[in-house]
């Protein structure tokens, strides 16, 4: 359900590029550094903004540098790491652990159960480290977890569970911004959810798997109201984010909420019309034969 809260690098200037490429780096090398290999895999986008969007609010000091890794092993790389890159990798692996565990239940599948088993020998006190959020966020993953099972039919109660493990995540702490952070990450979660159940929703149709969207698409006007559902989500997030006073890496995350968050969306879309066209011309293609 990670990954849609990305760059549109085309958009971005080089140096922009660069900036934000080097937060992800730095992500990378804390998970790195605190959970092992395993850690690493639980690298994504979501975070990443997670860490320059509470950067640029509370400015803390940056260590900037250059490190190897297994992608890049001949020519070091930028790296940006501070406070929150820490905070991140942590907040990664305790959702890593807590969705594979939820798809363990679930499903029982087997890979996930391992991957958790990996990931909880690794973080140790990290739950009591934060023992408030921790304890909300399972709790909200439960939750979430009970709707899809009873095929709940509330689709904004169902993106508002994901939108308050959101709000949890980017709610570093109690003080003047907790508000705007948590109303955002709110409705930054909603579109995240709503992002992923419209890309699998084919997927899980045929395999006869929840989706929040399956008694809606077969409206006629299902692509409007998606879209328009979608953009209500992203304009509250953005009408949030900038109530905040951010000057650093401002372009970067305009870039992220007003482009990046649509791509996956726009490449779903896209793919939905072609197959659609497609299906729609196999279908004259056997009525003029068979006139």
């Amino acid at each position: 359900m990670f990954g849609y809260v990305m760059i549109n690098k085309g958009d971005l200037k080089v140096r922009e590029f660069e900036t934000y490429q080097s937060f992800y780096c730095g992500l990378c090398r804390k998970l790195k550094e605190r959970y092992g290999f395993s850690g690493q895999m639980t690298l994504n986008y979501d975070l990443t903004f997670v860490v320059m969007l509470l950067t640029g609010l509370y400015e803390p000091k940056v260590k900037r540098g250059t490190s190897h890794c297994v992608i890049h092993p001949l020519k070091k790389q930028p790296v940006c790491v501070d406070v929150f890159s820490d905070y991140a990798a942590d907040m990664s692996i305790l959702l890593t652990y807590y969705k594979c565990m939820d798809d363990w239940m679930d499903e029982r599948k087997a890979d996930r159960r391992f991957f958790a088993e990996l990931l909880k020998r690794k973080f140790g006190g990290l739950e009591a480290s934060y023992s408030g959020k921790a304890e909300k966020v399972k709790e909200l993953l439960d939750r979430l977890s009970e709707g899809e099972n009873e095929n709940c039919k509330d689709i904004d109660y169902m993106a508002g569970l994901f939108g308050e493990i959101m709000a949890e995540i980017l709610a570093w702490r109690e003080d003047e911004w907790e508000e705007n952070l948590r109303k955002m990450g709110f409705f930054l979660g909603k579109f995240i959810y709503l992002c992923d159940a419209y890309e699998d929703l084919e997927e899980d149709l045929s395999e006869g798997r929840y989706n929040p969207f399956a008694d809606l698409s077969g409206e006629q006007d299902f692509e409007e109201t998606c879209r328009g559902i979608l953009t209500m989500m992203a304009a509250e997030c953005s009408r949030e984010f900038e109530k905040l006073p951010i000057i650093e890496y401002i372009s970067i995350l305009r870039n992220i909420l007003y482009s990046g968050i649509w791509s996956r969306y726009e490449k779903a879309r896209k793919k939905r019309m072609k197959e659609e066209s497609d299906t729609n011309k196999k279908k004259m293609i056997r009525k003029r034969r068979s006139l």
